[in-house]
């Protein structure tokens, strides 16, 4: 029979424990301060570059900033999102620097951009028209005042008739209301603002219409203004220019420009998106693949041998330093990072004057004033380039190749000499494999790391001397990474983001199929210890 609570003979059951609320701390007043002048400031800022976003129409990024900024807004105001408020900010500079980056990059890749073909059909039509005017030889004087607003000229125009309109660059006349001289929320210019800007005032065109074909203003001293017409008619409808003197048609060719049936091209064009061109162009193209495939062939070797002969140093130095009957190992070893504590680009900039062929230190003092093309001979360059990394990867290597000769237990090491093994079979079959153990992965990184060594290359040869039989502009010591450089940047050929892009997703292939390959293969390490 079931006995009730309080009955005799029963045991009164304790009282539930009180269940505790977490309290949430109060915020203090300063608290509260710092977070509203902080998030007054970040509102700022947010509200500034959405200002400018939307005045150049980037709609996609607008809504994606209208987006954030209310996001980070409810996470520093919310005091639920008590994660989030440590998280946002290493996510917001990783979206921004990283992923932002490589998206953009891999769309570029697939476009035309560069050169010639950096901005909208649109913009590509006003530009040619631009620069095919020339002045009407019976064209009336417009009476002109120059006026600007943000820093930004703009003309104030009186026609023939009176009337008065406003335009800029790129902007057609619209009629204000206003006598001629100046206009409410514009500074009008004196004529010794004019002079200080005279080349930027007399480049600017003026469209009469929306329509480029009829004619743009022109100024010669920003008094007077007059007509200038394109020899370049554009017909909307046909989608194609005509010049007025010979009659040629540029019709759109599909590849983002306006040519002539002769394969004559108007500049500039526009961007569009090329699909894999890019890198049917890197493989097909005679110009590109050959100095490609040297320049591929070199930067696998220059990684190798950099990781090699600077891994085989260090390791020397590390088992000489570690040696317990050497004296002065502390001094010694210091004086073996040295190098490490300059910053690399530097260093290679040090060098590139010591090796410097007329004036150098190398050639002038040591050997006496030979005359060595130690930077401007493709092979000597190329053993120049490896012994200054060797003489600044060494020490890194030598520092970690110390440490793992540390742990490894000396218990090991003596019985292998108990059992009458000499330093070398001790060192083949004992430190090696254990080492390899924790510095395999550190070889790996290191190999990725010289892939892509930009500074060295390009502070101590800029990756000549220049190949110039090759169709773009590349150098007997340029290794992937600053191919890209040349390409994207290089005025020699000019720049081709397109290009540069899919030569940078190639490097990417590349590194990460090696990396890759690296760690799976260190995991057979692993049975060691």
């Amino acid at each position: 029979m079931t006995q009730l609570a309080g009955a005799p003979g029963t045991t009164p059951a304790p009282p539930a424990p009180a269940v505790r609320r977490r309290e949430k701390a109060p915020l203090s007043l300063s608290g509260i301060l710092i977070k509203i002048i902080a998030l007054s400031v970040l509102n700022a800022i947010g509200v500034y570059a959405l200002f400018v976003l939307f005045v150049a129409g980037s709609w996609l990024v607008f809504g994606l900033g209208v987006a954030t900024l209310l996001v980070l807004d409810w996470i520093y105001l919310s005091r639920r999102a008590l994660p989030a408020k440590y998280l946002a900010p290493g996510v917001f500079f990783l979206v921004i620097f990283q992923i932002f980056v490589v998206v953009y990059t891999g769309y570029i890749a697939f476009t035309n951009y560069g050169d010639g073909h950096n901005s909208t059909k649109d913009d590509a039509i006003n530009a040619i028209v631009a620069k095919s005017l020339v002045r009407v030889e019976d064209s009336p004087a417009y009476q002109l005042t120059v006026v600007q607003q943000l820093g930004t000229f703009s003309f104030l125009v009186t026609d023939p008739d009176g009337e008065v309109s406003l335009g800029g660059e790129g902007r057609p006349l619209e009629e204000v209301d206003s006598d001629g001289t100046s206009l409410d929320g514009y500074e009008t210019l004196s004529f010794n603002d004019i002079l200080n800007n005279q080349e930027a005032i007399s480049a600017i065109s003026v469209p009469l219409t929306d329509n480029p074909s009829d004619g743009a203003l022109r100024t010669p001293d920003g008094t007077s203004a007059f007509l200038y017409e394109s020899t370049l008619l554009y017909d909307e409808a046909s989608d194609s220019f005509t010049d007025q003197a010979t009659g040629t048609v540029y019709s759109d060719a599909g590849n983002g420009e306006f040519a002539s049936a002769e394969g004559e091209a108007l500049t500039p064009g526009w961007t569009i998106t090329v699909g894999f061109d890019n890198f049917v162009r890197a493989v097909t193209d005679e110009s590109i693949r050959g100095p490609l495939l040297g320049v591929v062939l070199w930067t696998f070797a220059f990684a190798f041998l950099s990781v090699a002969t600077t891994f085989a140093l260090g390791l020397f130095l590390a088992i000489v330093f570690n040696d317990s009957r050497m004296r002065g190992r502390k001094v010694y070893r210091v004086l073996a990072i040295l190098p490490y504590a300059f910053p690399s680009f530097l260093s290679a900039l040090v060098w590139a004057g010591l090796l410097n062929p007329q004036f150098g230190f190398v050639n002038n003092v040591l050997l006496g004033g030979a005359d060595v093309p130690w930077l401007t001979d493709p092979t000597l360059a190329k053993i120049s380039i490896l012994f200054v990394n060797l003489w600044l990867g060494f020490p890194y290597m030598f520092l970690v190749c110390t440490g793992a000769l540390q742990a490894i237990p000396d218990d090991v090491i003596e019985a292998a000499r108990v059992d009458g093994a000499r330093n070398w079979g001790i060192f083949r079959l004992i430190k090696l494999p254990l080492l390899m153990v924790s510095l395999a992965p550190l070889l790996i990184s290191s190999f990725a790391f010289n892939f892509n060594n930009f500074n060295l290359i390009y502070m101590l040869t800029a990756g000549g001397p220049r190949d110039i039989s090759a169709g773009v502009n590349v150098g007997a010591t340029d290794i992937l990474i600053t191919l890209v450089y040349k390409v994207a940047f290089g005025a020699v050929a000019g720049r081709d983001y397109g290009l540069a892009s899919a030569f940078a997703i190639i490097i990417f292939i590349v590194v990460a199929t090696v990396s890759i390959i690296g760690y799976r293969r260190t995991r057979v390490l692993e049975d060691i210890n």
